[in-house]
């Protein structure tokens, strides 16, 4: 991931765009193989063929420093607020992607980028 250029590009075209919120599988922490289908936040393209995404949670993490609050959208059917977990980035390959929800708006998307440059260095694009 070094060179990761994050940069906000939403386009609802069938490919995960920065900027997009989308469906894809994402495996457990205890990387034993099992997984589920959830939302990830996609922060940038590595090629033609991948992104990288940041997962989303419904469950509250409040004061937890690996999580960012960015609140409610589409993509929870429920309304239920979010949080972008910034330990884990994931590789996401085109046709890995089940669905796209949403586009975040171009706000909460530079408040998490800016957490993600301060915490890896990697360079944001206005």
């Amino acid at each position: 991931m070094d060179g990761l250029r994050i940069a906000y590009a939403p386009k609802i075209n069938g490919a995960p765009d920065a900027g997009e919120v989308v469906w894809t599988w994402v495996p457990f922490q205890e990387h034993d193989g099992r997984g589920k289908d959830r939302p990830v936040l996609v922060i940038g393209r590595r090629d033609a063929e991948y992104a990288y995404a940041v997962k989303l949670t419904s469950k509250a993490h409040d004061g937890d420093r690996e999580f960012l609050p960015i609140g409610s959208g589409p993509w929870d059917s429920r309304g239920r607020p979010s949080w972008v977990d910034i330990d884990q980035v994931y590789l996401v390959h085109r046709y890995g992607l089940r669905r796209e929800a949403a586009a975040l708006d171009r706000e909460r998307f530079a408040r998490v980028a800016a957490v993600l440059h301060r915490r890896y260095g990697w360079t944001v694009d206005a």
